[in-house]
């Protein structure tokens, strides 16, 4: 079963920081790369409920079908790759195939069959490593909204959010609530 843990910190920035922190990391147009996230939940959320998310993207030439769910520390990825008629029949049809991100979706009580699609969120990202992570800088449109985010994805709990928090602070930027991106996305397509 391909999983792995994620451990990643967040903060959401205004387009100003998000242009001040492009500057610092020498990140130019040409380093920021368009990924659109397709999501799918049930009608009744279920795997939102869960605090988990389902996603699949096109990136680096494949489809990856993403199961995210919350674990002791970080975030549990349950990643399958698709073929293009696999992520087609997914996205039209709701067609969900076989393979890893169905048999966990099976252990955490969730129904293939009751999968929808709900709509994408494109995000133009920038990455670079960093100090034992890597730091990621989007630009995410999605309905009528942009917005700016840092992450810094850390190989180590305690240390990643000690240097998270001391970039933040070093540029002078204050820690703010910051939802993941699905979450946002069902925020302002259902105004909860």
């Amino acid at each position: 079963m391909a999983q792995h843990i994620e451990i990643e910190f967040k903060n959401m920035l205004t387009e100003d920081e998000f242009s001040r922190l492009a500057v610092a990391f020498s990140f130019d147009e040409k380093d920021f790369h368009e990924q659109v996230n397709h999501y799918f939940d049930t009608s009744d959320f279920q795997i939102k409920e869960k605090k988990s998310a389902l996603r699949t993207r096109y990136k680096h030439g494949e489809w990856v079908l993403t199961l995210k769910e919350p674990a002791e520390t970080g975030l549990l990825e349950t990643e399958q790759v698709l073929t293009d008629e696999e992520a087609k029949l997914l996205m039209e049809d709701h067609q969900f195939p076989d393979g890893t991100v169905i048999d966990q979706l099976k252990i955490i009580g969730i129904e293939a069959s009751a999968i929808h699609y709900f709509g994408s969120l494109t995000t133009f990202r920038a990455e670079k490593k960093a100090e034992n992570g890597l730091i990621v800088l989007d630009r995410s449109r999605y309905l009528y909204i942009e917005d700016f985010e840092l992450e810094y994805e850390a190989e180590e709990a305690a240390a990643g959010e000690l240097y998270f928090s001391r970039l933040l602070e070093m540029h002078q930027i204050p820690v703010r609530e910051t939802k993941n991106k699905v979450r946002r996305f069902y925020e302002q397509k259902y105004q909860e």
